[in-house]
């Protein structure tokens, strides 16, 4: 599901609104190993499979910042901005990792606009709750609060 927003009025009259969910994606040991090499984070859990299936998880397991950097990946799934000037990124809060991702999961995002206030410059602050549901688990991968500052024409 996507909500299609295109005025200051229309995001303050969606707070509160659950925001769907995603499509699935599956994690794959390419995509963590390409976010290994990005970060420099070749902690053996992530990136050496034949150690990591005798290790703690049973398998490679995703970075933690991998998988809070799916946030960007859902959010446009989730709600669309229209007549924008301008989109910033601001930034997050109450990041949490309930449960690991191990690597062959597949994942979508759930989300929810939680407030919106509007800002100096005729802009409006949004923080939409993303959650990183694992199929098959209770536990979400990740839950975090983004926040994005909107600037409507």
């Amino acid at each position: 599901m996507t909500i299609t927003l295109d005025s200051l009025d229309g995001v303050m009259a969606a707070v509160g609104t659950q925001l769907g969910h995603t499509e699935w994606m599956r994690m794959e040991q390419d995509r963590i190993q390409r976010f290994a090499d990005a970060t420099d984070d070749q902690q053996w859990i992530h990136v050496d499979p034949l150690r990591a299936a005798d290790g703690p998880f049973g398998a490679c397991i995703a970075h933690g910042y991998l998988t809070l950097s799916l946030a960007s990946r859902f959010l446009p799934e989730l709600a669309r901005f229209e007549r924008l000037k301008m989109g910033i990124n601001y930034g997050c809060e109450a990041v949490r990792f309930p449960a690991p991702v191990k690597v062959g999961s597949r994942l979508r995002g759930r989300g929810e606009l939680l407030s919106a206030e509007l800002i100096k410059g005729d802009g409006v602050q949004v923080t939409i709750r993303i959650t990183v549901e694992i199929e098959g688990q209770e536990k979400p991968a990740c839950v975090v609060n983004t926040i994005s500052r909107l600037y409507f024409e």
